[in-house]
């Protein structure tokens, strides 16, 4: 009965974004602020039965109905209950519901937290974002019904691809989707606004908060992806440029130009219609994240479904919505004000540079991603586009954008002086220099390339650090009156200098574990040993344990530095899931500081003198805490700067020579 109710609220929830979007766009053309309300009701309601219908998926998951075909087909009794939970939103179907829930709850958010808005651009975005609510919930309720019935049910569900049973896992598609459909607030705002006809300073205050919300969640979620694929695929890397990775790393891209694209829009009153074409891009490219994961048309460890006819929809319905955003902003494009001068060099300048950078970047993933798609339907030969490729194009181009990100802030408005900021980042430049000669001295095999990484890394904190100085006035005037204006700093201000160390941190670590990572691999018997790096790794048992949906062989695995001394005792599993036949590996993890450990366990093979052995393959990977730490400290800028109330409640003012 609880399905069925939930069914029930998934179709009411269509009606209700159908009754959004019309009574909300009727309440904007006929300025009707009855009209408009209903609209907003019919929002909240959309939310309201959609949060109906995704608990009542979790119910039937966490109960094991299995007269419901995504539960069928997704779960097991056996499987534990925090997998059960995430199995609603591991398939195609539920992850189409989770979307559905995001795009219906941002549309709420607008609905109940936009009253500084002007009454008509506000119903015009709430109508916006329930145009969108009606192609997805359109798509979920009549091609991917996550709440459909089985005619005669199983016994016994099929359950949940085992490498998607992991708690980072769990966690990691609400964090995406969170992002992803962040963006749509951010698409509906553009479209309302070329609606309206005004794209202006007044337009970037309301956008920026709601696009650093969802760059800040989609980088959490896309860390948590990095890390999941880290230990758990057992290949001991943490980013392959897998088509579904540049699904999710694109809009974070362009999400990220348009953060500051809004800022000059903002405070200059400079780039509205590239600023309302980024707003638009945003979103497109959440929208082809969607298709590629979805589609089948790529193949990929993390693609949900290989179906081309929901592949087909899921096309149609990125172009409806893109296809009008991108169309309405061809025919307004030409009355948009061009916006204010600036000098060469400005800080206007240096975003207007740092965005032609990651728009080139962009388009750099984008190609590569669909390259092999366009290759086969030109000729239908079949090609892979790989590291290699996204190395020697993307990599000078994030180089460049890092290079110069330092300076932008200490730019002044308008006109600035490139002397004026040599001079307050020459100390940075210098140490980070100094840093990185030091590591090319130090570390062993030297390699420049990565030794200049560092150098970009270091430069990338102390840019940061000298920019803090710089507002505070650091050993300029006296430490009372620093502390007085430590205190009175805006947490937007602290939220940058934050986000921009965070990615030097990221840089570091990249750069630091892609160079100098050391790997080896051998079969073992028990009481077999190999080096690595400084270490010693002796197999000293490997047993057979139940879990509580699978059956594993666990090896126990002693590490020594070389020398004497116990360092720790690594257990990586090789786990057997009966109820699909799958195999996988269970990585053990040795944290050593910044460092990481990182052992695999194979499969049983015959050994030497007839005695059974296994592989094991072992990586001493260096400074890879700070991949992972890094993008978490952005996301930690971006939330803190999210807290300052002139940014939340977007109220600021444009004021000449302010800080962004």
């Amino acid at each position: 009965m609880i399905v069925e109710f939930g069914a029930f609220a998934l179709v009411l929830a269509l009606a209700l974004s159908v009754a959004q979007t019309g009574l909300s766009a009727a309440g904007a053309w006929r300025r009707s602020g009855v009209l408009a309300g209903a609209g907003r009701g019919a929002a909240l309601g959309a939310f309201a039965a959609l949060a109906c219908a995704f608990a009542a998926l979790i119910y039937a998951f966490v109960g094991s109905d299995f007269s419901v075909a995504n539960v069928a087909a997704n779960s097991h009794t056996a499987k534990p209950l925090l997998y059960k939970v995430a199995g609603a939103w591991g398939s195609h179907e539920g992850s189409m519901l989770l979307w559905c829930l995001v795009l219906t709850g941002y549309g709420a958010a607008v609905a109940v937290f936009g009253e500084r808005l002007p009454p008509r651009l506000r119903a015009w975005a709430v109508a916006v974002q329930g145009a969108l609510g009606v192609l997805f919930l359109a798509y979920t309720v009549f091609a991917s019904n996550p709440l459909a019935r089985l005619a005669d049910p199983p016994v016994e569900g099929r359950s949940l691809n085992p490498l998607l049973q992991d708690w980072a896992l769990a966690v990691h598609p609400p964090f995406l989707y969170a992002g992803y459909v962040g963006f749509s607030v951010v698409f509906s705002f553009a479209v309302a606004a070329l609606i309206e006809g005004k794209v202006d300073a007044a337009f970037a205050r309301w956008v920026r908060p709601w696009t650093l919300a969802a760059w800040s969640l989609l980088t959490v979620g896309i860390t948590l992806g990095a890390f999941w694929a880290y230990y758990e695929l057992g290949w001991g890397g943490w980013w392959f440029w897998d088509p579904v990775e540049n699904a999710s790393f694109m809009p974070w891209l362009i999400g990220a130009a348009l953060l500051h694209s809004a800022i000059v829009l903002e405070k200059r009153g400079a780039l509205p219609g590239w600023t309302v074409f980024l707003a638009l891009a945003a979103f497109g490219f959440s929208m082809l994240g969607a298709f590629l994961v979805r589609s089948g048309v790529l193949t990929s460890v993390h693609a949900f479904a290989v179906d081309p006819t929901r592949g087909v929809l899921l096309l149609t319905i990125m172009g409806i919505a893109a296809g009008f955003g991108f169309l309405l902003f061809a025919i307004r494009a030409p009355s948009l004000n061009a916006g204010g001068l600036f000098a060469p060099v400005s800080r206007e300048s240096a975003i207007v540079l740092n965005n032609i950078i990651l728009s080139a970047a962009t388009a750099t993933v984008l190609l590569g991603t669909l390259y092999p798609l366009i290759r086969e339907a030109m000729d239908g030969e079949a090609v892979s586009v790989g590291p290699p490729f996204f190395n020697l194009t993307f990599t000078p181009l994030l180089v460049l954008a890092l290079a110069i990100l330092p300076a932008g802030p200490l730019l002044a408005w308008k006109r600035g002086d490139a002397r004026l900021v040599v001079r307050r980042l020459w100390l940075a430049l210098l140490v980070a220099a100094i840093l990185g000669l030091a590591a090319y001295a130090v570390v062993t095999p030297r390699k420049a390339l990565a030794s200049l990484g560092l150098v970009l890394g270091f430069w990338l904190i102390g840019g940061a650090l000298a920019e803090l100085f710089e507002r505070v006035k650091a050993f300029r005037v006296p430490w009372a009156e620093v502390r007085r204006r430590v205190g009175g700093l805006p947490r937007g201000a602290w939220g940058t200098t934050i986000a921009h160390a965070g990615l030097g941190l990221f840089v570091l670590g990249a750069s630091f574990e892609t160079a100098w990572k050391v790997e080896t691999a051998q079969a073992l018997s028990v009481g077999g040993r190999i080096e690595l790096g400084g270490y010693v790794l002796t197999l000293t048992d490997v047993g057979t344990l139940e879990g509580p949906n699978y059956l594993a062989e666990r090896g126990i695995v002693r590490i020594e530095k070389q020398g004497g001394g116990l360092v720790c005792t690594a257990q990586p599993e090789r786990r057997f899931f009966p109820t699909g036949g799958q195999t996988t590996s269970e990585v053990a993890l040795c944290p050593r500081g910044l460092d990481d450990l990182y052992v695999v366990i194979g499969e049983r093979r015959a050994g030497a003198n007839g005695q059974p052995a296994w592989l094991v393959r072992a990586y001493v990977n260096p400074w890879v805490r700070l991949i992972f730490l890094g993008p978490l400290v952005m996301a930690l800028g971006g939330v803190i700067s999210l807290s300052d109330r002139r940014l939340r409640m977007g109220v600021g003012r444009k004021a000449k020579g302010a800080e962004a």
